[in-house]
Order: C-alpha cells, then sequence, then structure tokens
C-alpha cells in the first residue's frame, strides 16, 4: 500500500486580488489577481501597452491601486508604499546605476538605502558579490562593466535583504546570447530561495525558465498557463490564441 503524500504546497509568498488602476479617466488596469510561492518563477506576458508596467508599479509600491490590493509575506504592498519595498527586489527594465562608483561602493550605498544594519552592510555585500559572481570585478567602476555585469550588479542590488519576491521587468534586453544563457541559469539558482516574477517579449526565454505564465491584454488577465518543457513552442501558441481572441 502506498503512503499518502503529504507534502504541502507552499504558501504563497505573494497574494495579488483585484488590482485596478486608473490613470485619469481612462482605465489601464482591471481586476488582476494572482498567487506565487517561494520556488517558482511567473513569466508576467502580454503585448505593448497590456499594463504590465502598470501592474509591477502596483506590486512595487510606486502606484496605489484604484481598488484592490497585494499581501507580500502578510504584508500590504499596495498600499504601504516605500515601507514595501523592504520585502521584495525590483529590477527595472533599463537600470539606472552610478557609473563611477565602484560595484562595492554602490552596493554599500543600497544596503543602507535598504535599511541594513550598519553592522550587517558588509556581510550583505559579501553575499551578493558571491552569489552573483561579482568578486572579480567588486573594485571596478560600474561603467567599466559589460552589459551582462552591470545586470548582475543590478540584481545583486535587488537581492540586498534577502526579500522573499524578486521582480525582473524584461532582463534579458541588450545582452548577448551567451549572457542570455548566463542570466537563465543565475534565475533558475535563485528561483530555490526567491519568488520571481519576469516580464519579456521573448516567450522562448520565459518557456525556459518559468513554471508558469500569466496573460494580460488591454489591462485584463485573459488566462494562465503552466509551462510543459516537453512541448516547446506552445507557449507562443497559447499567447497567440489567448492575446489575440476577440474580448
Amino acid at each position: 500500500m502506498t503512503a499518502p503524500d503529504r507534502r504541502e504546497t507552499p504558501a504563497p509568498v505573494l497574494i495579488a486580488s483585484d488590482l485596478t488602476y486608473d490613470y485619469g479617466p481612462r482605465r489601464v488596469l482591471e481586476g488582476v489577481g494572482f498567487e506565487i510561492a517561494r520556488g517558482e518563477v511567473l513569466g508576467l506576458l502580454g503585448p505593448n501597452g497590456a499594463g504590465k508596467s502598470t501592474c509591477l508599479r502596483l506590486l512595487t509600491g510606486y502606484l496605489t491601486p484604484t481598488r484592490g490590493w497585494a499581501t507580500l509575506v502578510g504584508h500590504d504592498v499596495t498600499h504601504a508604499g516605500p515601507a514595501a519595498r523592504r520585502h521584495l527586489g525590483y529590477v527595472p527594465e533599463d537600470p539606472r546605476l552610478y557609473p563611477y562608483l565602484t560595484v562595492e561602493e554602490i552596493l554599500r550605498l543600497f544596503a543602507r538605502l535598504k535599511e541594513c544594519s550598519p553592522a550587517s552592510v558588509a556581510g550583505e555585500c559579501e553575499r551578493v558579490c558571491e552569489q552573483l559572481a561579482l568578486n572579480a570585478v567588486r573594485r571596478l567602476a560600474v561603467a567599466k562593466l559589460s552589459r551582462g555585469f552591470r545586470q548582475r550588479v543590478a540584481i545583486a542590488i535587488a537581492l540586498l535583504g534577502a526579500p522573499p519576491l524578486l521582480i525582473l521587468d524584461e532582463p534579458t534586453n541588450g545582452l548577448d546570447p551567451w549572457q542570455v544563457i548566463e542570466l537563465r541559469e543565475l534565475v533558475q539558482t535563485l528561483s530555490a530561495h526567491h519568488a520571481i516574477i519576469v516580464t519579456s517579449h521573448v516567450l522562448s526565454e520565459i518557456e525556459r525558465i518559468a513554471a508558469r505564465a500569466i496573460f494580460l491584454c488591454e489591462g485584463r488577465l485573459l488566462g494562465e498557463y503552466v509551462i510543459e518543457r516537453d512541448r516547446p513552442g506552445e507557449l507562443e501558441r497559447q499567447f497567440l490564441a489567448i492575446t489575440r481572441a476577440p474580448s
């Protein structure tokens, strides 16, 4: 007789419910809700103007929803403003880094901005340098780094303080093929300890790194797809079928 499987489903790190946002008289996001657990990579997909950026700004506390809410490990992130950012790491599509600071200087600066205790700043910088393989360049100015290493620095900044949620907005933009492969492997490694949301227009990359994808179109959540590794190209077919369907 086979013993029952008693493994518990991981509790969600992030729960979003009915997220709605009006920009003046225009509704740009309506009724969006989803969950993500630690150890999971979720693709947030949609055509240009679908509402992805607005959704991310709501989750990161840069905008307050017209209606709805989101909690991150029990904290209300949609109404807490800057305080919410302590519980997540966000890497924007075009990270703005201080070019004349060294990697170590910029990490120490952001560790203090993230309110890491003075006693923990050095240890946090050591930890993320090791995690992101930055030790070889930590004394170089950011301006001297390749695009791939600058992206690693941006992710290292996001990981300061060990937030449970990591959000990567178009992380492969501008990277060469080898850098894309390195980033893909890095995301898979980080997913063991974090919940990760990734946006990308490169559906084949989402298919390689994510377990699920959700589709936004015209501000609405149209569907979800559980990614099957043995069916390459199926995510693209699902995306086209859902986003082209008449509303």
